[in-house]
């Protein structure tokens, strides 16, 4: 892999972190702690002290069944945020949203890089990316938030889901998104069973295939919870498996929570992993 993201650029098998910075009331993992724009700026400055390479802000919960937010109240959250990590000098910095506005404004703020759930395909998004040229994130996703897991109906989840990241990458690139800018995640625990994402899992290497650098967040996600009995709070072991299984994949890119213990984690795999390449 070799994509710059701001001023950083990032190069070769990785794995790189992207810590999680979650400006809602109501995320899944850890809602309402970082609301408050300080709080949220000094928590990413923590998750980059513990080796994260890149920061994730987010102002709208996407968990399954989470109601939308209003692009001016999502921006409200997010743009604080930006600029005060960029008043420390911190980045890169990546903004987690599906709406344009939110996204003009938070690239305006300061923000690197736009890690889009939608994958590009609201109207406008792509072209918005490819005029600001910054790299993007594009997820597997089915539906809204609200109503994605019902539409978690796959004959074989991987090879569709790889079909489906393979249209979100050619309509970029139609609209003018550079394909080395841009970075496939194949949404674990969106609009996917825990079986499911699972064997999204198991099948990375066939996504490989794409061509793109692989982002995946499985952190504290809910599989984690169906597989072990974990609640929220307690699933920082599967966490780290999760993520050991991503970098013995090959995945370059792991979205957490817990920057440093999942550095550690993926330090030994990654170790692992390049004893046994031929």
């Amino acid at each position: 892999m070799r994509i710059r993201i701001g001023a950083r650029l990032l190069e070769g098998a990785g794995p790189f972190l992207m810590g999680v910075v979650n400006a809602t009331p109501d995320s899944f993992s850890d809602g309402g702690r970082y609301l408050d724009p300080e709080a949220a700026a000094a928590h990413g400055a923590r998750l980059l002290a513990e080796g994260a390479d890149l920061l994730d802000v987010g102002g709208e919960s996407t968990r399954p069944g989470a109601p939308p937010v209003p692009e001016e109240e999502e921006a409200r959250r997010v743009v604080p945020v930006i600029e005060r990590l960029r008043a420390r000098g911190l980045g890169p910095i990546s903004v987690d949203t599906r709406k344009p506005a939110v996204a003009r404004a938070a690239l305006r703020a300061g923000a690197d890089l736009v890690n889009d759930v939608g994958g590009l395909a609201a109207p406008g998004m792509a072209e918005l990316v490819a005029e600001a040229g910054v790299p993007a994130v594009l997820m597997h996703a089915r539906g809204t938030p609200a109503e994605m897991q019902a539409r978690a109906i796959y004959g074989d989840v991987v090879a569709e889901v790889s079909a489906e990241l393979e249209e979100a990458l050619a309509r970029a690139v139609r609209a003018g998104v550079p394909e080395e800018r841009l970075i496939l995640d194949p949404g674990i625990g969106f609009a996917k069973t825990a079986a499911q994402s699972v064997a999204l899992l198991a099948g990375l290497p066939r996504l490989r295939r794409l061509g793109r650098p692989l982002l995946v967040g499985p952190s504290r996600k809910s599989f984690i919870g169906a597989i072990a009995g974990a609640p929220v709070g307690e699933r920082l072991p599967g966490t780290l498996a999760a993520v050991t299984a991503c970098v013995l994949a090959g995945v370059e890119i792991l979205r957490v929570h817990d920057v440093a213990a999942a550095r550690q984690a993926a330090a030994v795999a990654a170790a692992v992993r390049d004893a046994r390449a031929p």
